[in-house]
């Protein structure tokens, strides 16, 4: 029953990639970018019944019968726009909502899963309550589909380091959307190196996160 519960927990894991930002404690570690954004321009409150983390990982070949995939809810975040431009944001995701959307019609096992994640062989959420993406440098680009490259910094499990993405962003009548591409994190980076026993798979180093985000215009 553990190899299988393990078996089912690492893919979830990869949702630390997603992002951690201690409320409680410092960064043990930070190669952060420096903050050249600003709060200058006009606030805006993050949607968080509209916005989300989406995490999917896989075992050692990527494949969709190998995935698992789910999400994590912000918790809060703020966003400022200067002369109708997105200028800075940072989102702070709640770990405690961490779930596996796969396994949400097997009860038992989603919350054997969710639970063991939430533990100390995982997140540790207790210590660890909260994940953040801060925005450190906004740059339009008209590469591919994306009209943004979001430069940031991101905390996980007490650990800052700087992650790029590539994103559509959208100001209009009040409203700021950001989607972001896919883009594979190493968790092992942020602390998160659990691995099950080899007969039950190995897994990928990396983990596919998307950001969508909404917030709209203080009144």
């Amino acid at each position: 029953m553990r190899k299988k519960l393990f078996s089912l927990a690492i893919p979830a894991l990869f949702v630390a990639a997603a992002m951690v930002s201690c409320k409680k404690d410092k960064p043990v570690t930070s190669e952060s970018n420096e903050v050249t954004t600003t709060k200058e321009g006009n606030q805006y409150t993050l949607d968080t019944l509209n916005s989300k983390v989406e995490w999917k990982g896989y075992k050692v070949f990527k494949s969709e019968s190998t995935s698992h995939f789910g999400t994590i809810k912000f918790e809060s975040g703020d966003v400022t726009v200067k002369e109708g431009k997105l200028e800075s944001g940072k989102f702070v995701a709640d770990m405690n909502s961490l779930t596996s959307e796969d396994l949400k019609n097997d009860a038992d096992q989603l919350g054997k899963l969710n639970g063991h994640l939430k533990s100390g062989d995982f997140f540790e959420v207790e210590k660890f309550p909260t994940a953040s993406f801060e925005i450190t440098k906004v740059t339009p680009t008209t590469e591919g589909d994306y009209n943004t490259l979001l430069d940031g910094n991101l905390t996980i499990k007490g650990i800052s380091k700087p992650v790029q993405f590539k994103a559509n962003v959208s100001v209009k009548n009040g409203e700021v959307s950001v989607a972001t591409e896919p883009k594979d994190i190493k968790r092992e980076e942020f602390g998160v190196k659990f691995q099950a026993p080899a007969a039950n798979g190995v897994i990928k180093d990396e983990v596919t996160l998307q950001i969508n985000v909404k917030a709209l215009e203080k009144k």
